[in-house]
């Protein structure tokens, strides 16, 4: 993770938000050298949400604790997908 100071980073914010967007590169801004705010992908922050969610499916399946599924068939007739 690359650390600026904020202020610093004023004249090359540009730059540094299209690294941190294309390179999925994590900038950390930093005030009085304390990390104050990351300059993140929001690809980065999707996969993050994604993996939590895959292991909040799996901590509810461990415990029992998922509700039934709807079956593939009544899906694919609520969608209107249903061939005949």
């Amino acid at each position: 993770m690359t650390q600026i100071a904020i202020s610093a980073a004023r004249s090359q914010l540009g730059d540094l938000v299209r690294r941190a967007a294309h390179s999925r590169e994590t900038i950390a801004l930093t005030d009085h050298g304390h990390v104050a705010a990351l300059l993140v992908s929001p690809q980065v922050i999707e996969d993050f949400e994604d993996a939590l969610a895959v292991a909040d499916f799996q901590r509810r399946k461990a415990e029992g604790a998922l509700e039934p599924g709807i079956p593939m068939a009544e899906v694919r007739r609520r969608l209107g997908l249903e061939t005949r």
